[in-house]
């Protein structure tokens, strides 16, 4: 070895390495928040059938009613566009009958906008739906029903 090799070899880490800067750059964009991460996550690995398409309709109606908790300005027009799609879209899924009830009803409470009466569906949907949902998956719903109850 030469001495510039073993001088360096000596040398500690933080000596020859600089830090990497932790301020994002003015044109960069922050990394996007994604909700309800373990419920896709799980609809994105069960098998095709029951288990994924419980996951779905939860996350669906999870979006739908996390919407409606943020406080945004949509109109009620919007939010019962989507509600209608989301209920055409429901009624495609093979849904236990258990769990179907407490899906449409989610997805028809988030057109008025209403959080309490939302936090109850989507409490009732966590239920009937807890032999289909993982812990962490049925945690989010826990949370979200929380919070839209305020």
């Amino acid at each position: 070895m030469g001495r510039a090799t073993r001088a360096l070899a000596s040398r500690r880490t933080a000596d020859h390495i600089s830090r990497v800067p932790t301020i994002l750059p003015p044109y960069a964009l922050l990394a996007p928040v994604f909700r309800f991460k373990h419920l896709a996550t799980l609809a994105g690995r069960a098998p095709i059938g029951g288990a994924r398409e419980v996951a779905l309709a939860c996350f669906v109606a999870a979006r739908l009613a996390a919407e409606c908790g943020l406080g945004s300005d949509d109109d009620v027009e919007s939010r019962a566009n989507r509600s209608a799609g989301a209920k055409a879209w429901l009624g495609t899924l093979a849904l236990p009958a258990g769990v179907r009830t407490p899906a449409a009803l989610c997805v028809e409470r988030s057109a008025a906008g209403a959080r309490l009466a939302l936090s109850r569906e989507i409490s009732s949907l966590a239920q009937a739906a807890a032999a289909y949902l993982d812990v962490p998956s049925r945690a989010e719903l826990d949370v979200l029903a929380a919070s839209l109850a305020g």
